[in-house]
């Protein structure tokens, strides 16, 4: 054989590869439901320490996501995309000051997001996500644990899921720097950030 004839056949064979590999992508999505968050019946929330004796609790309260299940109702992926000046913590002066350049710097990062890599199904029903989070402009894995409830049907007919997970971020990995030191010792906010995303997804029809 021509080695000419070789390179021919292994291009045939790599094409072929690569159309399998596409087909199978589509046919794996085509699976998948995918439900859009219920933004009446879902929370994105928050709480980090304030001078180490409590905690402040904050939502995102403007924000679109969904997440895509199998035919087993096994979670397959998952994403969210937030507004940033939506944060409210029931301090207009902490939302503005949180808002501003010391913290999220809403006026040139006004999206947050999340896009999950992997979903795990672990042992006793729970779920490990990991995924970019980009805060900032600054993209970084982490992973949520939680868990997937239902699906049922509501009175109107729509079929929902529920969902609950967490994970904690140190906010100084994104670029929320600021801080104050107290003359006592220590400081006005905690480093690590606890966050909750809980709510229900409705099927897309």
């Amino acid at each position: 054989m021509e080695p000419e004839d070789k390179v021919m056949r292994t291009n045939r064979f790599m094409m072929a590869a690569l159309a399998l590999a596409i087909a199978f992508a589509f046919a794996t999505s085509a699976w998948a439901d995918e439900y859009a968050l219920d933004p009446a019946h879902s929370q994105i929330g928050f709480a980090v320490k304030h001078m180490v004796i409590t905690k402040v609790r904050g939502v995102f309260e403007t924000y679109d996501g969904s997440f895509e299940l199998d035919k087993n109702n096994t979670l397959v992926s998952a994403k969210a995309d937030i507004e940033v000046k939506s944060i409210n913590t029931r301090i207009e002066k902490r939302d503005n000051h949180l808002r501003s350049e010391d913290f999220f710097y809403a006026e040139q990062h006004p999206r947050m997001s999340f896009v999950s890599k992997t979903a795990t199904k672990l042992p006793d029903g729970t779920y490990a996500v990991t995924g970019l989070l980009t805060i900032r402009g600054v993209s970084k894995d982490v992973t949520l644990t939680g868990e997937i409830t239902g699906p049922v049907k509501d009175p109107w007919g729509y079929q929902r899921v529920g969902f609950h997970a967490t994970t904690t971020v140190n906010r100084k990995d994104f670029g929320l720097l600021w801080n104050q030191t107290l003359e006592t010792g220590g400081v006005l906010v905690g480093d690590d950030v606890e966050i909750t995303v809980e709510g229900e997804g409705i099927l897309k029809k």
